[in-house]
C-alpha cells in the first residue's frame, strides 16, 4: 500500500499515485477507477502492464485489510491477478473490491476488474498485521483516495528505476518515493520487477498470470528479480542484495502473446 504512517514523510511524490488510480468506499465495497495510458504499457506492445493491475489490486485489498486491521499497518502475504484476455491499452478501467475474510491475523480480499463496462480480470490479496508494533495508520484514515494531480510522464519502469540488466534480470532501487506504509519497497513495485524480469526473456509478450508470493521486506535495496522461462511459464525470484541477498519474493507468471 502507499498509505503514510506520519512517521516519516516521503520528500518526494510516491510513484505508483502518479498512475492515476482513485479509489471510493461504497458500502462494503472499495470501487476505484483510472485511465490507461501508454506510460503504464508493456514495452514493446500497446497492453497494460498486469503489474500495474496488480499494484492497484495491492492498493485495493490493503486498504480494505487497513479498515479492518487499523490503527495496526496490514503487511501484504500473497497478490495475484489473473486475465480473461490479454490486458487492454486504453480505456477507463473499474475496479470492485470485496472483503473475503477476516479474522484475527489474515485479512482477504478480491477484486473485479473491468474496462469499458466488459469484465477482463480478477484478482486477490493476503495480509497480515505488520511485526512491528509501533508503526500505526494515521488515526484519519479515508479509503477516499482522489487521482493525484501528478501523472506519469514517461514509462513506469523509467519512472521507478527499474532496469532490465540482463536476460532475465531486472534490478529495481529502493527510493523514498516507492516505499509502501511500513518503509520498505512497495510491493507493486516489486510486482514490476518480476514482470521486467520475467518478460526479458520475451519480447513482444504480455503476462496473462502474475502471483507473488512475499517472504520478507525488502529494506535495503536494490532488489533484483532473476527469472526463468519454460513453457510459457516464468519464474522469478527476488532477493534484497543490500541486505546480504535475502529472499523477499517468489513470483510466477504465464505469458499472452500478441498473437493471442
Amino acid at each position: 500500500m502507499t498509505v503514510e504512517t506520519g512517521t516519516e514523510p516521503s520528500r518526494r511524490r510516491h510513484i505508483l499515485l502518479e498512475l492515476g488510480f482513485a479509489t471510493t468506499l461504497r458500502g462494503d465495497e472499495l470501487h476505484g477507477a483510472a485511465t490507461i495510458t501508454p506510460q503504464m504499457h508493456v514495452p514493446g506492445t500497446g497492453r497494460l502492464r498486469t503489474s500495474v493491475l496488480a499494484t492497484w489490486t495491492d492498493t485495493v485489498t490493503g486498504l480494505l485489510a487497513a479498515l479492518t486491521l487499523g490503527p495496526r499497518v496490514p503487511v501484504t502475504l500473497e497478490l495475484d491477478v489473473h486475465l480473461y484476455r490479454p490486458a487492454p491499452g486504453s480505456g477507463e478501467i473499474r475496479a470492485v473490491g470485496r472483503k473475503i475474510k477476516a479474522g484475527r491475523s489474515v485479512f482477504v480480499a478480491e477484486v473485479e476488474w473491468t474496462v469499458d463496462g466488459e469484465p477482463f480480470a480478477f484478482g486477490g490479496g493476503s495480509f497480515m498485521v505488520s511485526p512491528n508494533e509501533e508503526l500505526r495508520l494515521p488515526a484519519e484514515l479515508s479509503l477516499d483516495m482522489p487521482i493525484s494531480e501528478h501523472l506519469l510522464e514517461v514509462p513506469l519502469a523509467e519512472r521507478a528505476g527499474c532496469e532490465r540488466t540482463a536476460p532475465g534480470t531486472a534490478v529495481l532501487p529502493r527510493t523514498d518515493d516507492g516505499l509502501n506504509a511500513s518503509r520498505t519497497v512497495n510491493g507493486g513495485l516489486i510486482a514490476l520487477a518480476a514482470e521486467e524480469a520475467i518478460l526479458s526473456l520475451a519480447p513482444g509478450a504480455t503476462l496473462s498470470t502474475l502471483g507473488l508470493r512475499y517472504l520478507q521486506p525488502a529494506r535495503v535495496g536494490p532488489v533484483v528479480a532473476d527469472a526463468t522461462l519454460r513453457a510459457d511459464v516464468g519464474r522469478a525470484t527476488l532477493r534484497d542484495s543490500g541486505n546480504d541477498d535475502r529472499l523477499t519474493t517468489l513470483a510466477t507468471g504465464r505469458l499472452f502473446h500478441d498473437s493471442e
